[in-house]
């Protein structure tokens, strides 16, 4: 085999590079390795005052400097759209990182990226049809070339209840009983599709179902139309029953994830708010808001 391909085949055994293999990687000079480190241009971590490269973060900053990228000269606004989740909404704050967010469900955050209106945008959209979560071609982003999707977090959805769930509601067919009034979210919000799907599953046909007069546009929304007496049971995720000390009934897991443009994801603000979610304070406050599985936050799960 030659030398160049040993090489290859040596460096995608190991999930971070010392500053030789980096250098040796990138094809260049270590002290090259060693000015773009000092001039915070290339993604490193230092342990024990040697430094490491993450090999998936090297090879994403330099598909992000190819030449000739006309949308690399565009600049999109700090925000971030889509889907509300609780332990996002948090960290967005408490990492300092400068987004603000503009909240009205995961099709309208997909809309938003691709117009150029939001930097990212947090998405939990099931496809019916493959029972697949944040499917780029079932979201219409197939022609996206610069499309990086992050994994966020797996989180329990299941059905919000008022504090002491006086109608006893255990399972999703208690929702057709007479008299229950079920809150919703619109219809290209993530929570809409998973009930959708799972009314489907559970052969429950929705107008058999008594709806609230008007959808919910959060998370939030929902949940407070349950503590206010507004609806009976709505489906949402576990931390935001927490939130608003609602009842929660588990029906499924279901993956968070976080989607934007490759030059992005190098952007201070969003490497600020990914770094913060390595802390030890950021899991301490998803052990509190509960329903969250971080195992994989971080992980770049897809990049076109």
């Amino acid at each position: 085999m030659p030398r160049n391909e040993v090489s290859i085949a040596m460096f995608e055994r190991h999930a971070y590079l010392t500053t030789a293999e980096v250098a040796d990687y990138l094809r260049l000079k270590e002290r090259k390795v060693y000015d773009l480190v000092r001039q915070g241009q290339i993604p490193c971590s230092r342990i024990t005052g040697k430094l490491l490269f993450p090999r998936q973060q090297i090879d994403l900053w330099v598909l992000n400097h190819l030449e000739g990228d006309q949308a690399q000269r565009l600049t999109v606004p700090l925000v971030v759209a889509g889907s509300q989740d609780p332990l996002l909404e948090w960290a967005i704050r408490e990492s300092g990182s400068d987004l603000a967010m503009l909240c009205q469900g995961s099709g309208d955050g997909v809309r938003r990226l691709l117009d150029g209106k939001a930097m990212l945008a947090g998405i939990h959209l099931l496809d019916a049809s493959t029972q697949r979560y944040n499917e780029p071609d079932a979201l219409g982003l197939s022609g996206m070339r610069d499309l990086l999707i992050v994994r966020w977090a797996k989180r329990r959805q299941g059905l919000l209840l008022p504090a002491g769930n006086p109608l006893k509601i255990t399972r999703l067919s208690d929702l057709k009983r007479t008299g229950v009034r079920v809150a919703h979210r619109q219809p290209d919000a993530g929570a809409a599709r998973l009930l959708s799907c799972l009314l489907s599953q559970a052969g429950i046909e929705s107008t058999a179902l008594n709806w609230a007069p008007h959808a919910s546009l959060n998370e939030d929304d929902l949940a407070l139309s349950i503590g206010q007496g507004e609806a009976d049971v709505g489906l949402g995720v576990e931390a935001a029953a927490h939130r608003q000390q609602l009842d929660f009934v588990p029906l499924c897991e279901e993956p968070f994830d976080l989607i934007m443009r490759r030059r992005s994801y190098f952007e201070p603000s969003i490497q600020r708010l990914l770094a913060f979610a390595h802390q030890a304070r950021f899991a301490e406050r998803a052990a509190q808001l509960g329903g969250y599985h971080l195992a994989e936050i971080g992980k770049i799960v897809h990049n076109a």
